[in-house]
């Protein structure tokens, strides 16, 4: 399959199960090598780079958020933002990490642990830990999935305000249609290729795309 995901852009990926929307995902961020074919990130071809400096990649160019929250409970949340650029060895612009904080709406939850997070507050420590190290793509596989309604929204909120308010550029993997309508365009999958794209995307819309997918 081919596809282009452009600077400051917000894609989702949607499909049926089995469609290949996490491994599509997994490929894009390297942690799984494609059969053939290349990824071009920042113009280069990340399935040609050697393990290290693949690692070295991921690194600096790209954050990711799960649907698991995978924070550290014995770290608050302003330590698990921080701590991927600790362990790196790298420099933290408080004052992007400040930015972030404030923007994701944690600023009085900052110095909490997991525990006393809620489920939202969570999800939204782990995108400012994807974010906070400037990378070129925030890839996210199913954030909402854990999630109640509000919360979701709140998440969703988060990532559009990555793209809008710091041009970053997010690629969700989703299977839900309220999710997929809060990016810029959609990408269907079934089988391991893309079947279509949405661009300004509505609910109904994705849903319909969905269904005729699952029934094909």
């Amino acid at each position: 399959m081919d596809a282009a995901f452009p600077r400051g852009g917000f894609t989702a990926v949607v499909g049926p199960s089995g469609s290949g929307k996490s491994t599509f995902l997994h490929c894009m961020a390297g942690l799984e090598r494609p059969d053939a074919g290349s990824v071009l990130v920042e113009g280069h071809d990340i399935t040609r780079l050697s393990e290290r400096d693949l690692t070295r990649m991921r690194a600096r160019a790209f954050g990711f958020v799960f649907q698991s929250f995978n924070l550290l409970p014995v770290l608050d949340a302003e330590e698990n933002i921080t701590l991927g650029q600790r362990l790196a060895g790298l420099p933290l612009d408080e004052d992007w990490k400040d930015e972030l904080v404030e923007s994701l709406g944690l600023a009085d939850r900052i110095h909490h642990r997991p525990a006393e997070l809620s489920g939202g507050q969570q999800q939204r420590v782990a995108v400012a830990r994807a974010l906070v190290h400037r990378p070129s793509v925030l890839f996210a596989d199913e954030p909402t999935g854990n999630l109640d309604s509000r919360s979701g929204g709140q998440v969703l909120e988060a990532l559009r305000r990555a793209v809008s308010d710091h041009g970053q550029t997010v690629v969700m993997v989703t299977h839900d249609p309220v999710a997929a309508a809060r990016a810029d365009r959609v990408l269907f999958l079934r089988d391991g290729g893309v079947e279509g794209e949405l661009r300004s995307p509505a609910p109904d819309t994705v849903l319909e795309w969905i269904v005729r997918l699952e029934s094909a």
